[in-house]
């Protein structure tokens, strides 16, 4: 295998590695020390409003409770804040990485596009081997030549597919 070829894997791998992480930061978010705060508090309220069930302290347990449910909504305005901020932050993201990967991709095509990204035995590649060929077979080894856009298209599904198992391993709070 060519060094050309494990450049373009790990090119295209780390594209990937990113685009997962920064949809795994997406999708878990962080919790600000404001907002853990009042999670605690609540928590707290509730449970000093349930120790409360005799018919005496009735009154100072629907106290607790609406108290509990007055940081809830609190809570609530927080993290609609707090997601609006973050959604046009991740949507910004999007498109820098989105344009990075074409740039990344439009360059690697033009750079390989007339020479073989790798050669790979005939056997390797059967009955798929006319798909990833580039201009057919190398005379003088005999192998089949594999060209820029089958092999981007090979590491970039391959890439993916480890990010998404590995970015949770490495992420792991």
């Amino acid at each position: 295998m060519s060094l050309a070829a494990i450049f373009v894997f790990l090119l295209v791998s780390a594209v990937q590695m990113l685009e997962c992480v920064l949809d795994l930061a997406r999708r878990r978010g962080s919790i600000s020390d404001d907002q853990l705060k009042l999670r605690m508090e609540i928590t707290q309220l509730l449970k000093e409003a349930s120790a409360l069930s005799t018919p005496s302290t009735f009154a100072q347990a629907a106290k607790l409770k609406r108290l509990a449910a007055a940081k809830e909504k609190e809570l609530a305005k927080i993290q609609d804040l707090n997601i609006k901020g973050k959604q046009s932050l991740h949507e910004q993201h999007d498109k820098i990485l989105l344009v990075s990967k074409v740039l990344i991709y439009g360059v690697l095509i033009l750079w390989f596009w007339s020479t073989p990204v790798t050669t790979v035995s005939k056997h390797l590649l059967q009955p798929f081997g006319r798909l990833f060929s580039w201009r057919g077979v190398d005379a003088a080894t005999g192998r089949v030549v594999v060209g820029i856009l089958p092999w981007l298209f090979l590491t970039s599904r391959v890439s993916k597919l480890l990010s998404e198992k590995l970015a949770p391993i490495f992420l792991h709070p």
